[in-house]
This record gives C-alpha cells, structure tokens and sequence, in this order.
C-alpha cells in the first residue's frame, strides 16, 4: 500500500510523512518544490500541484490512500478543484482519505461528499508551532505581543498527525469529523511562560490594543480582509478554541502532548 501526503513539507505534513516512515508504511510525498523538500530517504518524492489536478495523476498512480489539505498556491487559498481531485483519487483505486480542513469548508470535503470514498474530516484549533512567530521578539527582546490575551486548547502538530496516520491506516474512520485539541487550556501569557522556562530565561507579556495590533499588521503588509479577520479572533475567539477534547487520545490511545513538552522540543528557536 503506497499512501500519498499532499501538503508533506508543511508543519503537520512533515508530522504524518515521518510518522508513516516509523511505522514502515510506503510513503509518497507531493510538493511543488522536490528539490527543497528534505524529506527521509525512503520518501519518494513526486511533484505537483492541488491547484493544477492533472499534475497529481503521476503521483496517484498505487495509491491506495491519500492525505489531503483544503489550501494551495502561494497565497494559500481555499481550493477550488475538489471535484477533480477527488475524481482522480477514486480513478486511481484511493479508498481512504484524510482531509485537514479549515473552518470554512471547501471544494474538497463537497466533493468527497458525492463519492463512495472513505474519508476522515480532521479539524484543529490553534496550533502550538504557531507559537514560533514569537521566536524573533523573544530572541530579541524576550518579550511575547499578543492582541487578546485568550485561553486555547492549542495542539501538537505530532497529534494532528497522530489521528491523520490512524485515519490512513486502520479500519473505523471513515465518516468521521474530528475536532483535535490539546490537553489543556492555555493564555498566550501561560504560554509565554512555558517557553521561557524552556530556555531558562524570563519572557515578558505584553498584550496589544487593538490599534496597536491593526498598526502591526499593517506593518507587515497584511490587507484590510485579513486584518479584520484577525482582530474578530483575538477579541472574539470562538467558544470551540477554549474546550479541550479528548479526541487524540482516544483515537491514538495515548494523551495528547503538553505545550511544554512542544517548548522543550523547539526550544532551539527561541535561543540566541
């Protein structure tokens, strides 16, 4: 059984690609870019892109099961092609799918809808990685900026990947939407702290305005769309972001990883 990992040099892509490899499953990784990927050796590397469909044909061909992601393109845009991906996976004999959706549904799961293929919804609240776009001001600064300083569930990549792998390899999944969380509710402030214990050194809170906050992002070069969205989530997270769930440990069972145990692990980044 060859499984395919679109999205495989992402931060939960590289997650189910070297949990694959551990167990000592065949593995084909799709990127756009083969040359930067850095993959283990044993990965076959194909190229193509989920915005173009027909590059994915080569790449399909003995594949029984398939990791999907909803975005593509530079700018990371919701797909428009899930009809032809899915048709080129059931084409292909593919009869199970995980599928990493963001909150806003795409043409993807609509089109797994209208197929008899297997396939396992994967929903997550707020990464634990996204907590690296603090690296540089801690290293700096040793200082975190937050605009909303509100308690998630946050959760291990390794544990998004965790119930990919079960989805991809195991009977019962299919059908299913999993909402995965971490084992804990976390401030951004508690966070904060964690990581400094991780490095041994005190990392000052701040918390933006939301003025502070819109001018920061404009620093940045974000557009009025994206900004918006951003202060709604800081001032108004949804009620799902803050429940944890026991959905990794009883999909994979074990519990899910601590955000301490992900700050000892990158604690690298946060050094000098």
């Amino acid at each position: 059984m060859t499984i395919l990992v679109t999205g495989a040099t992402g931060t939960v892509g590289r997650q189910i690609v070297a949990q694959l490899v551990a167990r000592g499953e065949r593995v084909r990784a799709l990127t756009r870019n083969p040359a930067a990927a850095r993959l283990p050796a044993s990965v076959e590397v194909a190229c193509g892109d989920l915005t173009r469909p027909q590059s994915l044909a080569p790449a399909l061909e003995g594949v029984t099961a398939l990791h999907l992601i909803t975005v593509g393109g530079d700018d990371q845009a919701a797909l428009q092609t899930g009809p032809e991906l899915v048709e080129l996976a059931a084409k292909a004999g593919v009869t199970r799918v995980s599928v990493l959706s963001s909150w806003d549904e795409s043409s993807v799961e609509e089109a797994l809808r209208a197929r008899e293929i297997g396939w396992t919804q994967l929903l997550c609240v707020e990464f634990m990685a996204n907590a690296l776009e603090w690296a540089q001001s801690i290293r700096e600064e040793g200082v975190v900026r937050v605009f909303g300083n509100n308690p998630g569930a946050v959760v291990h990549e390794a544990d998004i990947a965790a119930v990919a792998v079960a989805a991809l390899v195991s009977d019962g999944h299919a059908g299913e939407s999993y909402l995965i969380t971490g084992p804990e509710t976390l401030t951004p402030a508690q966070r904060a702290q964690l990581i400094g214990e991780a490095i041994g050194r005190e990392i000052r809170f701040e918390e933006l305005s939301e003025a502070q906050y819109r001018a920061s992002m404009e620093a940045w070069g974000a557009g009025e769309e994206l900004i918006e969205f951003a202060v709604q989530l800081g001032a108004n997270p949804p009620d799902a972001a803050s429940v944890v769930l026991p959905t990794v440990e009883q999909v994979t069972g074990r519990p899910g990883r601590t955000f301490a145990q992900w700050a000892a692990e990158h604690a690298t980044a946060f050094l000098l």
